[in-house]
């Protein structure tokens, strides 16, 4: 039982500090599915209590995790453990019935689970956390109460202090398709292909042809089959990221920017009312100099066209400014504003609107 035990403790640690990590790395990401949870169960009112409980519960997971292994504070712990696992698994439970939301976060970018695959891993460590519960007699925690609790107090100020930091800045090891590094244009695109369904008069079968194969020369097959539904097969497209450059006139212009041979500066706004003032003051200087120099320098935001309007008038704004998805301005880059260079399709660096480089630091590192 002493071994059980010990196996528990790490293993419910290490998950819980993985957890805890990656999503204590990605405050924002957390923040933005506490907020769908918000929206699916209709409490809208809460979403401004999303990033404080970010906060909390990152640094929940990681301390309890930490812990846990060092065997510090267990009773406290393992209740508390209890109670997290508990609701955790309750909460699952139904997000596996009802799907209000796809992917729980549960490990944040790093894993993503199906809803009945979050609620089954939960039962499994349900097992483990009842065996630190029911072998708590067991436990010798080899510091005093005092050292203890500084153990504790330390760990939760250096954790909640990296979570803080973190949401002012990128995150510390991005986990999306949009990190440093990757090819957001893939070179072998396939195309969808578009099936016409038709129906016998007399039977009631169904046949589909590809649209380019239909036997419509043949007038005696045509009059015994009736047109009754279109189908479309895009799994040979490939499809790297959901990005669409939507200029004010409905024009997709994704492929002129983000396959520029060129160096491609992407200014984002995943939500312009709320973004950094400052950040978005620095972005006109910026662009100045680059364009100066022949590079081309966009800005996308999901905003509307007389928010767009308003802010090119307020700030003095010179650079064109085009609309995209705010969930995938999301995913693009946890900063609102910031900033992602490309080249050919490919993500060459991205800034946090707390560190927008110059054009003399960008001159020296990618330009020349």
């Amino acid at each position: 039982m002493k071994f059980l035990r010990i196996l528990s403790r790490y293993l419910v640690g290490a998950v819980f500090i993985f957890s805890g990590f990656v999503k204590g790395g990605d405050p924002l990401g957390t923040m933005f599915k506490i907020e769908d949870y918000f929206i699916a169960y209709g409490t809208e009112w809460a979403i401004p209590l999303a990033l404080l409980l970010t906060i909390l519960l990152c640094t929940a997971e990681f301390v309890i995790g930490l812990l846990l292994i060092l065997n510090v504070k267990i009773k406290i712990v393992t209740w508390l453990l209890l109670i997290i696992m508990s609701g955790f698994t309750i909460m699952t439970f139904f997000d596996a019935l009802y799907n209000p939301v796809p992917d729980c976060g549960c490990f944040g970018d790093a894993f993503i689970l199906t809803n009945w695959q979050t609620f089954y891993k939960n039962v499994f460590m349900m097992i483990f956390v009842l065996i630190i519960l029911f072998t708590g007699k067991l436990a010798r925690p080899p510091w005093s109460v005092k050292k203890q609790n500084i153990i504790a107090l330390i760990v939760v100020l250096v954790f909640m202090g990296f979570t803080v930091y973190s949401n002012n800045r990128l995150p510390l090891i991005d986990f999306r398709v949009w990190k440093v590094g990757n090819d957001m244009a893939p070179d072998n695109v396939g195309k969808s292909i578009t099936y016409l369904i038709y129906e016998n008069d007399i039977t009631g079968e169904l046949q589909e042809f590809p649209s380019n194969e239909l036997p419509w020369r043949d007038s005696v097959w045509m009059s015994k089959w009736e047109f009754v539904d279109i189908r479309v097969d895009d799994s040979n497209v490939m499809k790297s990221h959901e990005l669409q450059i939507i200029d004010s006139n409905g024009d997709d212009l994704t492929e002129v920017f983000l396959e520029n041979p060129d160096y491609q500066f992407m200014f984002t706004a995943f939500d312009l009312e709320k973004a950094n003032k400052k950040g978005l003051t620095g972005s006109n200087e910026l662009f100045t100099e680059l364009d100066e120099a022949g590079f081309s320098f966009i800005m996308l935001t999901s905003a509307l066209e007389d928010d767009i309007e308003s802010f090119k008038s307020n700030y003095g704004i010179d650079y064109e400014i085009y609309n995209a998805d705010d969930i995938v301005l999301k995913t693009m880059i946890r900063s609102n504003p910031g900033l992602i260079l490309f080249k050919d399709g490919v993500v060459i660096d991205k800034w946090h609107y707390h560190n927008l480089p110059d054009f003399q630091t960008l001159k020296e590192k990618y330009l020349e």
